[in-house]
């Protein structure tokens, strides 16, 4: 017997197919046409505020969006009850380093919205100047359209959103024409639409002063602090206990002595610098393990298979850099800014 339903799918699976070849395997708006397909389920707002309070570090940051979630939330009872509400944006910027959690809280305040009844969805899209600005005439509206269906009923999230501002390396930029188009879609889907974008703090002032639009569109800039020593220790040894691993002792000192060392600013990064340090230390244990033989290979206690020491972070400290002073993975902008020394 014929089966229309599954003539249905495997017709949407071959023309998902087709479409992803002819845009680079940018199709997954296909994805949310399968009827099988269900979005999960919404997370209640404590349960998100929970996860929020259990990071580590970012006290001001956590502080900020207790703000802003206090806001819309009198704003919606004062609806309920006939007042006016305050027009605001919610669009936000987020200032900071790499790795401080900038996309993780990004994340979460997607969630937090759809929580509260803002988005229906409360997905997050993360794009970048490669995924909004074309290299010909008339790509890059196609482009930025395209990051922003994707993005509807959740959080369109730009990463080094200040690169749309700064010219091209070759040939005609049309960085601006992403900032245009992103202005238009932000004020025609203003109630489907959440913008965020990120960069190092230093740039950022300059990407909003690019377009007189901008600065008005944006109701909040939150601050993401470098994380402290203590701070990056504890991260690291939560990356250890997620993949079941222990951090003696001295591991432990070794760490701080390490990110005690290393030179904070826009070239650091932060908690990827602290899981770079932690995979580097696993392949010095592994390394450090392969040296035994023998009898003793053989009967290796489990304690030992988990356990990172000193000699491990020393080792991982070593691999990147003399006295951990030069960080991995370093992200500075491609362009130079106009003062920075060549």
């Amino acid at each position: 017997m014929a089966n229309p339903f599954g003539d249905l799918l495997l017709g949407l699976n071959v023309l998902r197919e087709q479409v992803r070849q002819s845009v680079g395997g940018d199709a997954d708006w296909l994805e949310r046409l399968d009827p099988r397909r269900q979005a999960p389920p919404p997370r209640s707002l404590e349960e998100l505020q929970a996860e929020l309070d259990s990071l580590v570090g970012l006290a001001s940051v956590k502080e900020q969006v207790r703000a802003l979630l206090a806001f819309l939330e009198v704003q919606g009872r004062r609806l309920e009850h006939g007042l006016p509400e305050v027009a605001t944006s919610q669009h936000l910027v987020f200032l900071g380093n790499p790795g401080t959690g900038k996309t993780t809280i990004a994340r979460l305040l997607a969630q937090m919205y759809r929580a509260m009844g803002l988005l229906k969805k409360g997905h997050l899209v993360e794009v970048d100047r490669a995924g909004l600005v074309g290299e010909y005439v008339g790509m890059t509206a196609i482009k930025t359209d395209r990051a922003i269906r994707k993005a509807l009923d959740g959080v369109l999230f730009i990463d080094e959103a200040y690169a749309l501002a700064r010219p091209g390396r070759y040939g005609p930029d049309f960085g601006q024409e992403t900032i245009e188009t992103l202005l238009k879609r932000m004020e025609d889907h203003r109630h489907r639409l959440v913008v965020i974008v990120a960069g190092y703090p230093r740039l950022m002032g300059e990407f909003l002063d690019s377009n007189p639009g901008l600065r008005s569109r944006f109701s909040r800039e939150i601050t993401f602090p470098d994380y402290s020593t203590e701070e990056l220790l504890a991260i690291t040894e939560q990356f250890a206990r997620q993949s079941e691993y222990r951090v003696t002792g001295d591991g432990a000192e070794e760490l701080r002595r390490i990110f005690g060392r290393v030179e904070r600013g826009e070239g650091f990064g932060n908690a990827r610098y602290a899981r770079t340090i932690f995979e580097q230390a696993l392949n010095a244990q592994a390394l450090r393990l392969a040296g035994v033989s023998g009898q003793a290979l053989r009967h290796l206690e489990i304690d030992e298979l988990m356990t990172l020491s000193d000699d491990d972070f020393a080792a991982a400290a070593t691999t990147l850099g003399e006295d951990a002073r030069e960080q991995l993975p370093r992200r500075r902008p491609w362009f130079r800014a106009s003062g920075d020394p060549k």
